[in-house]
């Protein structure tokens, strides 16, 4: 390590390498973009000399310039001391150490949350991924608990499974301690994800603190007492109250120790309890808590409504209530709806109705004398000074909402401050993520609340319409798709009902979630015939059939033919003569009826005329319609249908026109889905036709965009795809870090689209002659499983590229063994013409007699094609000994984008050029080129 210099940047991010966090998750922690992150990696693979994450991990201790340690403590920094409790803390301690799941339970107030984060802090040392700690006060949904966990571990949104997934994955092999705290309004929620990490995260340790148990398999109880009143002579109670009285300015004499222990006596040891009366010390003095005590303690021990579990909290609760004036009694009971920090204006808005208490000065000075009082605590912010209610003080003051009869008035306040804010919040500025972050609770816990208030529904569903657009904006498309479903479900018009199930369906394909898909249109079909809206229901209904043979790869269970058939027949005959109805049968017929959706049992039926007709007559409807979607989706259908029939070029040139036709689209789920897709298929239709740098301009829009920001191995993979064929290595070593990273951490799952950049990736380790790096991508390829398209496209691509540097022309052409014409075409029409060109070069190095007809035959298929064109001509230059024209094919493949292909030709042109050559493939870290056998020219014939 001596002599590297590594920035102090890289130096935190290799540290957090080493920690095995995800280039999101460093992104995340040090404030700067995925981009960065993936730029640093690469540096310092380089300047470290190591070849993969790995590896570099290994050395991140020492390049760091630290000793190896666990990551610190992701634990909230106590305002105040802790005190005593030494029995509790070792006890607990020797619990989370023999037993992978403890809830500590106890009442309102006792101390749960400081025991647990001391005990925390104590053991982190411990858990070589350190301590997670999250904070479930403002959770009020039970589904949202992942979400929560997900946020404190820094992970966002990744399509194609929910947050729970994520959360198991990314907690999958750490080491770590995960505090959960305040689960009991939440419990269920908290039990299904825990039961979830028990089983497949075999070295996290759960800590939850509740009022009552989480009844999972495992769980290990240790309940909580109040604070000692009196043990050996001392009482963590009474230090407690000592301490707190002293940190306000007003410290007490040892003689009057016997007062303090009498008062914590009658507040039965509870923590909070005692610091809300330290609290009051200033003012009320030993003698006047004493009094003020008297009448609220006597009122709640033993009465009818006396919870065992709330009764000290209560008891303390119900004297510092006593003490409010009228008005700071209802500004705490009413401010007791938010469930995140908020503002004095947020207050005069929900709490001030009446006359007096609506100015936004008294307001404020209200809330100030609650601060004083502790009952709201009180932070600074970058839009100004904030106030939180604990979350007991938050349910006492619901209670008191209840018994004052103003809880429905206050919520229903609430709930409009809410839309307002969701309203407010449609218009995208610079800081709307801050802005949205600090409502979203709160927009949460009011749809909680009006979604079981019939008299709400509308309201209800306004905010869930808005909080699903909102969610999809922040990139969380999982609770995106299903706060439309809830919308949906909230809906009194079915039309709105169909409209929102639409939204759903558009967003559950950005998370490609293709059964969802499917199954929301087929849903939004019923509820459009419920509103007589019959065209509207055929246009769903064919959308239904086209998604599933037009996204088959993105389905669990893809529905059979007939099925799809059947919709098609039903959609068909509720059309009438709408043109948007009309169009999506259209599309649904050139995918179906084509053939195309048994494509993934065997070859299409070769009706190609047929299957471009309906592909056109779907093109020309749509556009009639003036819908730039639904024209791209039909465009879509165009250009398989003339891969199929073998025009490449016709092929690329239609996928140019969908991104053309997008470009200028609004955001949108709808219009997301269908620009990732039309990325897609420009990147690899452009890589068809030998477009390699418009194909990668294509591929790194795809890498960068935002929806695709959590989900690496999705966003990098025509990327990659295309850099590993263009010779971009430094591109590709860099590219499938992030790759494999998220592809781990989503489960690793076996898609098939994912194959082409797993194989790239291969092949350009193998070129570098690193086998260990191969052998790791080997192993990725076979979990991902072996598809016809490796056989006889990309792979046989890949592989003859390989064998070709390595001198071994006869086995590459036996790797092609297959005549062009016998290879179905949905397979290659991305690979057809590097597949020929390559297999005519493979020919002539392998001194086949018939190389001079297979060159000939390579040039009708490839002409026009740059790429594949000068490897044909490269062949044929080499078979006529021709080194003008040999020397003519560097240039084209430096205009092209290919730097391998250019260095591997400077290589074969021998003398001065191969010298040349040799550098320039030193220079992209790859191997030599074993040499290659002279081709018998046509007099040696």
């Amino acid at each position: 390590m001596t002599g590297v210099e590594i920035s102090p940047r890289e130096a935190e991010v290799l540290e957090l390498v080493g920690a095995r966090l995800s280039n999101a998750e460093i992104a995340a922690r040090l404030f700067i973009s995925v981009r960065t992150v993936e730029s640093h990696v690469s540096s310092l693979l380089r300047k470290l000399e190591v070849q993969d994450r790995r590896a570099l991990a290994r050395r991140a201790p020492t390049s760091a310039g630290a000793a190896p340690s666990h990551r610190a403590p992701v634990l909230p920094a106590p305002l105040t001391s802790f005190v005593g409790r030494v029995s509790e803390r070792t006890e607990l301690a020797e619990m989370i150490k023999a037993h992978r799941q403890v809830t500590a339970v106890g009442p309102g107030g006792v101390g749960k949350t400081r025991l647990a984060l001391a005990v925390a802090a104590e053991a982190a040392g411990e858990y070589a991924d350190g301590v997670w700690f999250v904070d479930l006060v403002p959770v009020t949904d039970p589904d949202m608990t992942a979400t929560a966990v997900a946020g404190a571990l820094g992970l966002g949104e990744q399509p194609g499974r929910d947050m729970t997934e994520s959360v198991v994955a990314a907690l999958a092999d750490r080491h770590a301690l995960l505090v959960l705290d305040n689960c009991e309004q939440v419990v269920h929620g908290v039990a299904l994800l825990i039961e979830r990490l028990l089983a497949r995260c075999p070295r996290l340790t759960v800590l939850a603190t509740s009022r009552a148990r989480l009844m999972v398999p495992f769980e290990r109880v240790y309940a909580v007492p109040p604070l000692s009143l009196a043990v050996d002579g001392e009482s963590d109670a009474v230090a407690l109250f000592m301490e707190r009285a002293a940190a306000v300015g007003w410290p007490l004499d040892p003689p009057l120790y016997d007062q303090v222990a009498a008062i914590c006596a009658r507040l039965d040891g509870m923590a909070l309890a005692i610091e809300l009366a330290a609290a009051r010390y200033p003012t009320l003095g030993l003698d006047g808590i004493t009094i003020a005590l008297s009448h609220p303690l006597r009122m709640l021990t033993g009465g009818s409504r006396a919870d065992e579990r709330h009764r000290s909290v209560r008891a303390a609760l119900d004297w510092s209530h006593a003490l409010l004036e009228p008005a700071d009694r209802a500004l705490l009971r009413r401010v007791s709806v938010f469930a995140a920090p908020f503002t004095a204006a947020a207050a005069a808005e929900v709490a001030g109705i009446e006359e007096g208490m609506a100015d936004e000065g008294l307001i404020a000075d209200g809330l100030a004398r609650l601060a004083e009082q502790s009952l709201l605590v009180v932070t600074a912010s970058p839009g100004g000074t904030e106030y939180r209610a604990l979350e007991t003080i938050r349910q006492y003051g619901t209670e008191r909402l209840a018994e004052a009869g103003e809880l429905v008035d206050a919520r229903s306040r609430h709930l409009r401050w809410c839309l307002a804010k969701a309203t407010g919040l449609a218009v995208v500025r610079e800081d709307w993520r801050a802005r949205f972050d600090l409502v979203a609770d709160d927009l949460r816990a009011a749809l909680a609340w009006a979604a079981g208030q019939p008299e709400q529904r509308t309201d209800a569903y306004d905010l869930a319409r808005h909080l699903a657009e909102l969610t999809y904006t922040r990139n969380l498309t999982g609770e995106s798709q299903r706060r439309y479903e809830q919308a949906a479900a909230l809906a009194i018009d079915p039309a709105a009902t169909a409209s929102m199930l639409r939204q759903a369906a558009a967003v559950a394909g950005c998370r490609t979630v293709g059964d969802d898909v499917y199954r929301l249109h087929r849903a939004s079909a019923d509820a459009a015939r419920r509103a007589g809206d019959t065209a509207g229901a055929a246009a769903d209904l064919a959308t239904a059939a086209t998604t599933a043979f037009r996204f088959s790869t993105l389905f669990v269970r893809i529905p059979p033919r007939e099925e799809a058939l059947a919709l098609i027949s039903e959609a068909r005959e509720l059309a009438g003569d709408d043109p948007a109805a009309q169009a999506a049968v259209a599309l649904a017929e050139a995918g179906v009826l084509a053939d195309a959706f048994g494509a993934a049992q065997g070859p299409p039926g070769n009706a190609v005329p047929e299957t471009i007709a309906r592909a056109e007559r779907a093109v020309e409807l749509a556009r009639r319609t003036g819908n730039p979607l639904a024209e791209s989706a039909a465009l879509d259908a165009l250009t398989g249908a003339q891969s199929w029939a073998g025009d490449t070029f016709a092929a690329a040139a239609t996928a140019r026109r969908r991104i053309m036709l997008l470009s200028s689209m609004p955001i949108s789920p709808a219009g997301t889905h269908e620009l990732i897709d039309a990325l897609s298929m420009a990147t690899e239709a452009g890589l068809g036709a030998g477009d390699v740098p418009g194909a990668r301009r294509w591929a790194r829009q795809l890498a960068d965009h935002p929806s695709l920001a959590e989900v690496g191995h999705r966003a990098t993979c025509r990327l990659l795809m295309v850099d590993a064929l263009a010779g971009n290595v430094d591109e590709v070593l860099t590219g499938s870090v992030r790759f494999l990273d998220a592809w781990r951490r989503a489960g690793s799952p076996a898609r098939s689209f994912l194959r082409p950049a797993a194989t790239g990736v291969a092949m350009i380790h193998g070129l570098r002659d690193d086998h260990d790096a191969r052998r790791e991508w080997q192993e990725v390829l076979d979990q991902l499983g072996t598809t016809p398209e490796h056989t006889y496209g990309y792979g046989a691509v890949f592989d003859a590229m390989l064998l070709l540097h390595h001198g071994q022309a006869p086995e590459a052409l036996e790797r092609m063994a297959p005549e062009p014409g016998h290879v179905w075409k949905w397979v290659t029409w991305i690979w057809l013409h590097w597949y020929v060109a390559l297999r005519a070069e493979a020919a002539v190095l392998a001194g086949r007699p018939d190389s001079r007809d297979r060159l000939a035959e390579a040039r009708a298929v490839v002409a026009g094609n740059p790429v594949a064109g000068a490897i044909v001509e490269r062949a044929e230059a080499l078979l006529d000994d021709d080194q003008e024209v040999l020397l003519a094919t560097v240039d084209a493949f430096g205009a092209a984008g290919c730097p391998y292909q250019y260095a591997r030709t400077l290589v074969l042109a021998g003398g001065d050029h191969a010298e040349r050559g040799r550098a320039v493939l030193a220079g992209l870290s790859l191997a030599p080129m074993a040499p290659a056998p002279t081709p018998m020219t046509t007099s040696e014939r």
